[in-house]
C-alpha cells in the first residue's frame, strides 16, 4: 500500500512538471573545468563552512599549503553559497559541494518535482562562472544515509543523478565537475557498479575512506574499491573524504595515505578536518594542535603533492 501511494505521488509530480515546465532560457553557458592532474589536489572539509572560511585558513597554516579544494556539505534545499565560492577562489581553491537529499524524495528528484530548486542552484553555479565540484548523495552504496543502500533502489538513485546533471547542463552550468562519490568497500555495503550512472554523467569518481586502526593500510582501505571503479570506467579518482585517526598511529599512517594516493595515481585527497569524539569510527581527525599529525601531514604534502590552480 505505501509503495503504491509513493508511486502515485511520484507519477503526479512527474506529470505536473512536464505539464508546467517551460523551456530553459537562452543563456550563455559557463564553461570551466579542473585539470585531471594526478597527485595535485589537496582539499579540506571544515566545521563552520560555508558560513566562514577561517577554519580552512587555519588548516592551510597547519598543512603549510593552501588547499586547492575547499568543501562543504549541502542539505536539501540549501542554495549554492556563491560568497563562499568567491572567497575560496581568492584563496586559490575551487569549491567542492556534496548536495545531499536530506529531506527530499529521491524518486521525486528523478521525476522532476524539485526542478525549480535545481534550476535556481544551477543558475547560481553558472553565474559564478568558475570551476565547482559537485557530488550528489555521497556514499550511496552504504547503509547509513536515507538515500543509500537498503533505502533507495540503485536504479532510482541513478535516475535522480542523471536528471540532476541534465538540469544543470540545460541551464548552461557547464563549469561543474561531477563527482560520483562512493564509500570505500566495507562489510555490508552494496556493489558499487549498481549505482553507476554512466560515463556521460560523471567527470571524476570520489572514494571516501578512513584509517581507524594500526592495521589499516592504503591497500586495505582503498585498494579493493579502486579496482572496482577502474573496472567500471576510466575516470580520474579523487580520495574525496579521508583522514587518519589517532587510533591508527598518525605519523606512519598519514605517510602511507599520501604515498598510496600518489602510487595509485589518484588526483589527490580531501581531508576531513573535523573533531569527533565517539569511538573508533568518530575520532578527532584534525591536524591542528596535533604536533605528530601536523608534522607528518606537512611531509606528505611536500613529498607527494604537486599544487594545481583551480583556474
Amino acid at each position: 500500500m505505501l509503495m503504491a501511494i509513493a508511486v502515485a505521488v511520484v507519477a503526479a509530480a512527474f506529470a505536473f512538471h512536464h505539464a508546467t515546465a517551460s523551456s530553459p532560457p537562452d543563456r550563455q553557458a559557463a564553461r570551466a573545468s579542473l585539470p585531471p592532474s594526478p597527485a595535485s589536489y589537496l582539499g579540506v572539509y571544515e566545521a563552520g563552512t560555508p558560513g566562514t572560511y577561517q577554519p580552512v585558513a587555519g588548516f592551510a597554516a597547519a598543512a603549510d599549503r593552501r588547499p586547492n579544494l575547499a568543501g562543504y556539505y549541502s542539505g536539501w534545499p540549501e542554495p549554492f553559497h556563491a560568497s563562499f565560492a568567491r572567497t575560496a577562489r581568492r584563496h586559490g581553491a575551487a569549491t567542492i559541494v556534496q548536495m545531499d537529499p536530506t529531506d527530499a524524495s529521491v524518486p521525486a528528484i528523478a521525476a522532476g518535482a524539485y526542478d525549480g530548486y535545481l534550476r535556481s542552484y544551477a543558475d547560481s553555479v553558472r553565474d559564478f562562472g568558475h570551476p565547482v565540484v559537485i557530488g550528489f548523495g555521497h556514499e550511496m552504496n552504504a547503509t547509513w544515509y536515507s538515500w543509500g543502500y537498503g533505502h533507495v533502489r540503485p536504479a532510482m538513485f541513478v535516475a535522480a543523478w542523471r536528471h540532476l546533471v541534465t538540469v544543470f547542463r540545460d541551464q548552461g552550468a557547464d563549469n561543474v565537475t561531477w563527482l560520483w562519490t562512493i564509500q570505500a568497500d566495507v562489510p555490508g555495503s552494496g556493489p558499487v557498479a549498481a549505482w553507476w550512472p554512466g560515463a556521460r554523467y560523471v567527470t571524476w569518481i570520489g572514494i571516501d575512506g578512513y584509517y581507524y586502526r594500526p592495521t589499516d593500510t592504503f591497500a586495505s582501505v582503498f585498494g579493493r574499491t579502486l579496482d572496482q571503479v577502474r573496472a567500471i570506467a576510466r575516470k580520474p579518482v579523487l580520495l574525496s573524504e579521508t583522514a587518519v585517526g589517532p587510533g591508527a598511529g598518525q605519523f606512519a599512517k598519514i605517510q602511507d595515505l599520501f604515498r598510496g594516493m600518489a602510487r595509485y595515481n589518484t588526483l589527490g585527497l580531501v581531508w576531513f578536518d573535523i573533531a569527533q569524539h565517539d569511538g573508533i569510527y568518530h575520532q578527532d581527525w584534525r591536524i591542528e594542535d596535533n604536533a605528530v599529525a601536523e608534522r607528518s601531514f606537512r611531509l606528505g604534502v611536500l613529498e607527494d603533492l604537486a599544487p594545481v590552480s583551480p583556474g
